[in-house]
């Protein structure tokens, strides 16, 4: 990672107004279809929650102001992205979790399974140290949310996804979806462009 001067970025102006604003962070809501994934699920076995994680990381990767971050007072780069995600423990409580960003789903279920197997062994929660700018992400699947907004603590100004249970109706499957980020880091259209991108790569994936 790299620590920038927010003065030579184009987010220089963002710096000035939200670093010292109280509350920084911003939240979209938008539905999604995720009728693809559903399909893919049921044909190969395969974790709902980490197909979407990946698409996530892949819309992610194409949006340059994820890999740039507000730390503390600092302005950092990162050179690769991870996806949090929750992990339920043995004995009913939680723990955090980071996937690498990969291209390959494969190579992305390949770490998913085994890194959540590992939280879930240990009890302990597994981050990514070093040069990744981590996406936050939650599922609550025992209920249908429209979506929710998340505390803002002053230290966590990483984005965050939160969703619940897929809802459907016939044969299409969708899922409100909430997205919180820092207004440093990025502006309404580039959540917008964002989410509108994690819907491009869901209808992309090969079912």
């Amino acid at each position: 990672m790299e620590e920038l001067d927010p003065k030579q970025t184009s987010r220089a102006a963002a710096f000035e107004l939200w670093m010292k604003a109280p509350m920084p962070m911003v939240t979209l809501f938008k539905t999604l279809d995720v009728t693809r994934l559903v399909r893919l699920r049921r044909k190969r076995g395969l974790k709902f929650n980490m197909l979407l994680c990946w698409c996530i990381g892949r819309a992610a990767s194409r949006t340059k102001e994820f890999y740039t971050l507000p730390v503390g007072d600092r302005l950092i780069r990162y050179e690769n992205l991870a996806v949090n995600t929750v992990v339920a423990l043995k004995d009913g409580g939680i723990a955090t979790c980071d996937i690498p960003v990969s291209e390959s789903l494969d190579q992305f279920q390949r770490d998913y399974l085994a890194l959540t197997a590992r939280v879930r062994e240990t009890g302990e929660p597994y981050d990514l140290n070093g040069d990744y700018m981590v996406i936050g992400a939650s599922a609550l699947p025992q209920t249908e949310i429209d979506g929710a907004v998340n505390i803002y603590a002053g230290f966590y100004n990483n984005p965050f996804l939160i969703w619940g249970k897929v809802r459907t109706k016939l044969w299409r499957a969708s899922l409100p979806i909430s997205f919180q980020f820092h207004h440093t880091q990025m502006d309404g259209g580039h959540a917008a462009q964002f989410l509108e991108d994690l819907q491009k790569e869901i209808f992309a994936i090969c079912c």
